[in-house]
C-alpha cells in the first residue's frame, strides 16, 4: 500500500514518538551492584521466583540462561509466559518480533528456508552473522549464509519456550564469529511432575498481493512427567500451511510488435520494477502448499544434585508443493500460459505488443525433507565456585530432496532433482566456570569442534514430479570445520567495578572440496586459517539503579562450504562460481551503554554502536565470468544508536520499546555492481537506518489480557549499488509499519482461548518476496 509522502512522515513520526516515549521508561535488565551479585550468587537453586544477576546482566524468572555466566554486552529477553499472553507466535521465531533490532524474514507460516534472522548491522541475507540456540544446541544453519539457510526453528515449539535471550555482538569469547551480530538462546521447558499440553491453531490471510489467500492450521501435543531423579517431555506437532505467491514473472514493457500466432491476452498486472521503470507482471509463483511435521523427545537425569545428563532428539520433517498461477487470459477467458499451444513456449500480445512466455514462467516445486537432531550433554551448575558442560550435537540431513519442473523438447514433463542427502553438521564442546575461594575473578573457559558437510547432488528428471533420478548433471561437495578454545575473565576489582576480558582462538579448515558437471570435475586444494580474537568490557554501578558499560570485541567470521563450494556452470560446463579462496569476514564491534533498573519491570538502555567490517562476503559481479559471485567487499562500517525500555502505567498497562538508528555504509570495494566505484557509499544492503517496535499490554482482568503491537523499519536497499529505488516492488526490500494485536482469555486451570491480527492495517511491503497481509488468527490450548 503506497502512502503520500505526508502521510508516510505523520505515521513515522507517530511511531518514533511512542516508541521513544516507551524507551524513556525501558526494556533491558541491568546489573545491581557487587553487593548483590554476591547475594545472588548464595541464593537456594530452587528458589521459585529467584533473581540471577550474571556479572553485568540481571536475568529474572526460575529458568536461567543458558548463555556465559558473565555476559559484557547489552541483553534482551522475554520469557514464555509473556509470549503466549502477548504474542501471535505461530513458529518460535515470531518470539523475536518485538525485541529492538531484530527482524525475521518470514514469509508465511511454516517458512522452512528462508526465515532469516537479521540484526543490527547485518541484513537479512547475512544468515550467517547470527546464532540461534535451543538449550545450548545449535539451530543455526551454517552451511551457507543467505536466505537459504535459515535457523531450524521447527525444532522448537513456542509452547514449549520457557524463555528468551538475545545476547547483541560478539563481546563473550565462549561464541565464534558468527556472533558478530547477535546470539540468540531459547530455554525450553523440562517438567518437573506429570502434565499434558494440546494446542490447535486456524490462521487466515483473507485477501493479499493480487487477490492470493493464504491459511494455516496447526495442532500439537505435549506430555511429560518427572519421578525422582528422571525426567522426560514428548512433543509432536503438525503446521498445514498454505502460503501466498513469492514470486512473479515479469517482463519489461516491449517495444517489438507480436510474433506470428501471438494469442492476445489479457490480465498482466501493470507497475514499476525495483528501478522504478514500468514493466508487466504475468504470473505468479512458488506457493507453497506445506506440511510440516516435529517430534521432540527430552530425557533428563539427575546424577547427583546439581549434576544432569540430558539427551534431545528432534525429528523435522517438510512436504511442500510450489504452484505458479497464470494471470492471463485470452478473448474466451481461459487461462494462457507456456503450455497454451501445446508446445514449450508460447508467444502473446499484450495491448499490440509482443512477449513470449516459456516454462521458467511458471515454476513448479515439490520438496521432501527429513531432517534429525540428536544431542547430548552432561552439566554440573556451578556449586562451590565450580561448574561445567560437556555437550555434543549431529544434525544430519536425513533425506533433502527438491523436484524443479524443466521441460525440454524431449522431455516435455522432465525436470531436475537436487539431492542434498547426507548434508549436515556435528558439534563438540567442553565448557568450565570457576570462581576460586575468595577471589574477585570468575573464570570461563572452554574447547569447542564444529564442522559443515555439503552433499548436493544435481540429476535430470523425465517426470519431475515422481521420475526416478537419471543422469547426474553436476555435483557439490565440500567439508570445513573450526576447533576453538576461549577464555574469558570476569574481575570485580573494585566495590562496583567489574572488567571482562577474553581471547578465542579458531583454526578453520575447508577440506574435499569437489565441484563437478558434465564436462569436467574440479577438485579443490584444503585451506586452513588460524584467528584470535580478543573481547573486552568494563562496566561501573554508578548507583543502585544506574549502570555504565563499555565493550569492544573482534569476531572472525569464515567462509561457510555453501559459498566456498556450492556454484554453477556456463555452457561450457566450466566451474564459475564463488571463489573457494575467499578471505574471512573480520570485524571489529564496540558498544557504550547506560542502563538504568526502576521499580519492578521498569527499564532504560541507551547503546551507542559501532562495527568496522573488512573483507565482507556478498555476493556481486565477477567481471572476469560475467556471473555473480561471493565476493569480498573491503570494508563496511556501521555506527548507531539504540533505546530500550519498558513501563509499568495505571490500570495495569506494560509499555515496552525500542528505537534503533544505523548508518551502515560501504567505504571501500574494489568489486562493482555495473561499473567501477558504483557501491562506494551506498548503505549496506536490507539495514535500514531506523527501526522501531512498540508493545503494550493491558491485563484487563486476571483472567482477560490485550495487547497491541507496532513495527516500523524504514527505507532500505536491496542492492549494492542501491539502484533499486523502488522499495514496493517485487525482488526489491521496502520500508514498513505494522500493528498487531492479540487478545487471551483464560476459561480455567485448564482452557486458554486467544484471537490475534497480524498486520491488522494490512501493510504491503517486500523484502525480495511480499510479506503477509492481514492474517486472523485464532488458538486453542488445554494444560493439565
Amino acid at each position: 500500500m503506497l502512502c503520500t509522502s505526508r502521510a508516510r512522515r505523520l505515521r513515522a513520526g507517530a511511531l518514533t514518538a511512542i516508541a521513544a516515549a516507551s524507551a524513556a521508561t525501558t526494556f533491558a535488565a541491568v546489573a545491581n551492584t557487587a553487593s548483590d551479585n554476591a547475594a545472588a550468587n548464595n541464593a537456594p537453586s530452587d528458589s521459585p521466583d529467584r533473581v540471577h544477576t550474571l556479572g553485568i546482566v540481571r536475568v529474572d524468572g526460575a529458568s536461567p540462561t543458558s548463555l556465559p555466566s558473565r555476559i559484557p554486552t547489552s541483553m534482551e529477553g522475554v520469557t514464555g509466559e509473556d509470549i503466549a499472553r502477548d504474542i501471535n507466535a505461530t513458529d518460535a521465531e515470531d518470539a523475536l518480533k518485538y525485541l529492538p533490532s531484530l527482524l525475521v524474514r518470514k514469509r508465511y507460516i511454516g517458512d522452512y528456508n528462508h526465515a532469516v534472522l537479521s540484526t543490527r548491522a547485518s541484513g537479512t541475507g547475512n544468515s550467517a552473522r547470527s546464532l540461534v540456540y535451543a538449550d545450548g544446541i545449535l539451530l543455526s544453519n551454517l552451511l551457507g549464509n543467505g536466505a537459504s539457510f535459515a535457523p531450524r526453528w521447527g525444532l522448537v515449539s513456542p509452547e514449549e519456550i520457557a524463555r528468551v535471550d538475545v545476547m547483541y555482538g560478539p563481546f563473550s569469547a565462549a561464541y565464534p564469529g558468527n556472533a558478530v551480530g547477535a546470539v540468540v538462546d531459547f530455554q525450553t521447558r523440562m517438567p518437573t511432575r506429570f502434565e499434558a499440553h494440546a494446542r490447535i491453531g486456524y490462521s487466515h490471510q483473507a485477501s493479499g498481493l493480487y487477490g492470493a489467500r493464504a491459511d494455516a492450521r496447526q495442532a500439537s501435543a505435549s506430555i511429560g512427567s518427572a519421578e525422582g531423579a528422571f525426567s522426560w517431555w514428548l512433543h509432536a506437532g503438525r503446521t498445514d500451511s498454505e502460503g501466498p505467491p513469492q514470486t512473479f514473472a515479469n517482463r519489461a514493457l516491449s517495444t517489438t510488435a507480436p510474433a506470428a500466432g501471438a494469442v492476445p491476452v489479457t490480465g498482466a498486472e501493470t507497475g514499476l520494477n525495483r528501478n522504478d521503470q514500468p514493466w508487466l507482471l504475468l504470473a505468479s509463483g512458488t506457493q507453497y502448499d506445506t506440511v510440516q511435521d516435529q517430534a521432540k523427545l527430552k530425557l533428563a537425569y539427575d546424577i547427583d544434585p546439581g549434576l544432569r545428563l540430558l539427551y534431545v532428539f528432534g525429528l523435522w520433517s517438510n512436504r511442500s508443493d510450489g504452484q505458479s498461477r497464470s494471470f492471463l487470459r485470452d478473448a474466451d477467458g481461459r487461462v494462457v500460459d507456456h503450455r497454451y499451444s501445446g508446445g514449450l513456449t508460447q508467444p502473446i500480445s499484450i495491448d499490440g505488443k509482443g512477449y513470449l512466455l516459456s516454462a521458467s514462467d511458471f515454476p513448479q516445486t515439490r520438496d521432501e525433507l527429513e531432517h534429525r537432531m540428536h544431542a547430548i550433554s552432561l552439566k554440573r551448575r556451578v556449586r562451590d565456585g565450580l561448574g561445567w558442560e560437556l555437550s555434543g550435537s549431529v544434525y544430519d540431513y536425513l533425506a533433502d530432496r527438491a523436484r524443479a519442473y524443466a521441460p525440454t523438447t524431449t522431455a516435455t514433463n522432465g525436470g531436475r532433482l537436487t539431492d542434498q542427502s547426507g548434508t549436515g553438521w556435528n558439534t563438540l564442546s567442553a565448557k568450565l566456570t570457576w570462581t576460586p575461594e575468595g577471589s574477585e575473578h570468575t573464570i570461563d573457559a572452554g574447547l569447542s569442534q564444529e564442522q559443515y558437510q555439503l552433499r548436493t547432488r544435481v540429476f535430470g528428471l523425465s517426470d519431475w514430479r515422481s521420475g526416478a533420478a537419471g543422469a547426474m548433471s553436476s555435483r557439490f561437495d565440500g567439508d570445513t570445520r573450526v576447533r576453538a578454545v576461549f577464555a574469558q575473565d570476569a574481575w570485580t576489582f573494585a566495590p562496583d567495578w567489574t572488567a571482562v576480558l577474553g581471547l578465542r582462538g579458531e583454526r578453520w579448515s575447508a577440506f574435499d572440496g569437489v565441484t563437478q558437471s558434465t564436462a569436467a570435475t574440479q577438485q579443490h586444494p584444503a585451506r586452513s586459517q588460524t584467528a584470535w580474537s580478543p573481547k573486552a568490557a568494563i562496566s561501573y554501578g554508578v548507583s543502585d539503579q544506574w549502570v555504565l558499560k563499555a565493550s569492544t570485541g573482534r569476531a572472525v567470521r569464515c567462509p561457510t562450504v555453501s559459498e566456498l563450494f556450492q556454484g554453477g556452470f556456463n555452457a561450457a560446463g566450466q566451474f564459475i562460481n564463488n571463489d573457494p579462496n575467499l578471505k574471512p569476514e573480520r570485524s571489529w564491534t564496540s558498544e557504550l551503554s547506560a542502563e538504568w533498573t526502576g521499580a519492578d519491570r521498569d527499564a532504560l538502555r541507551v547503546t551507542l554502536f559501532h562495527e568496522d567490517s573488512r573483507d565482507a562476503l556478498y555476493s556481486q559481479l565477477n567481471v572476469a565470468t560475467n556471473a555473480n559471485t561471493v565476493q569480498n567487499i573491503n570494508r563496511i562500517r556501521t555506527r548507531g544508536v539504540e533505546l530500550s525500555g519498558t513501563a509499568g502505567l495505571p490500570q495495569r498497562v506494560t509499555l515496552t520499546g525500542s528505537v534503533t538508528f544505523a548508518d551502515s555504509v560501504i567505504l571501500a570495494n574494489a568489486g562493482y555492481a555495473t561499473k567501477p566505484g558504483d557501491t562506494v557509499g551506498k548503505w549496506q544492503p536490507r539495514v535500514p537506518r531506523w527501526r522501531a517496535t512498540m508493545l503494550a499490554q493491558w491485563q484487563a482482568r486476571d483472567d482477560v489480557s490485550v495487547s497491541l503491537g507496532a513495527r516500523y523499519s524504514g527505507k532500505q536497499f536491496s542492492t549494492l549499488d542501491n539502484s533499486d529505488v523502488n522499495g514496493f516492488a517485487y525482488m526489491a526490500a521496502s520500508k514498513y509499519f505494522t500493528v498487531d494485536t492479540r487478545v487471551q482469555w483464560k476459561v480455567d486451570r485448564q482452557w486458554t482461548l486467544s484471537a490475534g491480527i497480524d498486520n491488522l492495517n494490512n501493510y504491503q511491503y517486500w523484502n525480495f518476496h511480499p510479506y503477509p497481509g492481514r492474517t486472523f488468527q485464532v488458538e486453542a490450548r488445554w494444560d493439565y
